[in-house]
């Protein structure tokens, strides 16, 4: 492959710190001085440049057959690079797409001990939120009635969402709403955030939570939002909601990727 076409190919979207395709080859070229095996030096390479954003979500990779010839390599060894970059969904192959790099979102790291919905807590990170709404139904179901202390013919907003910052996917989440405290919402449109729409159109002032983070795999619904080809670590979050007079008004489900989150505790001394 002629050094131009490489260029073409190693160098997309600008998001890596070289701004040709030499000095990022020269990133990858391994150490014969070392004992760790060629393949894992460009695998750990690679995905140091992926973690550290240096390239981004669609960047194209050389071919296994061009990156050989650059770095003077077998192709089985790219080949087995670029096999355990798949297995840990780092890359695709789509054809003569080539080879393509699919990163994660930045990390971000919201801190706990407030009661603040996504759309705040994006907001205070910089990161623009959205929403795109997969179900909104009233319902009635006996189980999630009990959570609320309601009868079981009690009737409850259901709303499932996909929640994003900067249109990334960061969450797929559950949430149900009693309808009994805050009838109003049986109208609403699901647009914006929840809690405001409760204390502005229901009056309703939410001062506190209880919440439980445990870690999971992605069900098949989260994997397709998140993009996951296999089942990937996630953080389930659990929230009860309730108002100034004590009555639980919501009840979150929310499955956060696992590779885009981080949150924050501060600890003091009693």
């Amino acid at each position: 492959m002629t050094s131009t076409a490489l260029k073409n190919t190693a160098i997309k979207t600008g998001a890596l710190a070289a701004n040709d395709s030499s000095a990022f080859i020269e990133r990858l070229r391994p150490d014969s001085g070392i004992s760790e095996p060629v393949y894992k030096q460009l695998l750990r390479r690679i995905t140091d440049m992926i973690q550290s954003g240096e390239i981004s979500d669609g960047f194209s990779l050389p071919s296994e057959r061009a990156l050989a010839e650059a770095l003077d390599l077998s192709r089985t060894t790219v080949r087995r690079c670029y096999e355990e970059l798949r297995a840990q969904d780092q890359i695709s192959t789509h054809g003569r797409a080539g080879v393509t790099v699919k990163a994660p979102p930045s990390r971000i790291n919201p801190e706990m001990g407030r009661l603040k919905g996504f759309t705040e807590e994006m907001r205070e990170l910089g990161i623009t939120p959205s929403t795109q709404l997969l179900e909104q139904k009233i319902v009635t179901d006996r189980t999630i009635a009990s959570l609320f202390n309601r009868p079981a013919s009690a009737r409850f907003l259901r709303l499932v969402r996909v929640r994003l910052g900067d249109d990334s996917p960061l969450s797929r989440e559950v949430a149900w709403y009693d309808l009994t405290v805050a009838p109003a919402l049986a109208e609403w449109d699901a647009a914006g955030s929840a809690y405001q729409f409760l204390e502005q159109q229901c009056g309703i002032k939410l001062i506190n939570a209880e919440q439980t983070i445990e870690a999971v795999l992605s069900n098949d619904e989260e994997a397709v939002v998140f993009g996951f080809e296999e089942p990937g670590p996630c953080l389930l979050l659990k929230r009860k909601t309730y108002s100034d007079n004590g009555q639980m008004v919501e009840y979150v489900e929310g499955t956060f990727r696992g590779d885009a989150y981080t949150y924050r505790v501060n600890l003091k001394m009693p």
